[in-house]
């Protein structure tokens, strides 16, 4: 599991770099905190589904475990964003609260139900 884990996170890193990115040209353009954190959670998802399931769990990407991810993610996202919203959070401890929780949420759905293989 520490495995797994180690390496979901190498991936995490990639996404991060991708999410913090977009949400800051975003926000610099003038969006809001979820507006701007669910459209960077767009992009970089795609490429943190694929990614993990080739390099991470060595599992088949299909359409079902792809929209099971990014709707659970990106629930995760647009909640953390419109939280920030409402309570005026700075956008950078949005990024690492949102980073944050989505590597541990995330890595535990999906190595417990979106990767999951049948016995």
């Amino acid at each position: 599991m520490l495995k797994l884990f180690t390496m979901y996170t190498s991936v995490g890193m990639f996404n991060t770099a991708i999410h913090w990115l977009i949400f800051a040209a975003m926000l610099y353009a003038g969006s809001s905190q979820s507006t701007a954190n669910l459209a960077a959670f767009c992009v970089a998802v795609t490429f943190s589904f694929f990614a993990n399931a080739k390099w991470t769990f060595s599992a088949k990407a299909t359409t079902i475990r792809y929209a099971m991810y990014v709707f659970f993610m990106g629930a995760m996202a647009a909640g953390v964003g419109n939280i920030a919203d409402y309570a005026h959070i700075n956008p950078v401890i949005t990024l690492i609260s949102f980073s944050a929780i989505s590597l541990v949420a995330g890595f535990i759905y999906s190595n417990f139900i979106v990767f999951r293989e049948k016995k």
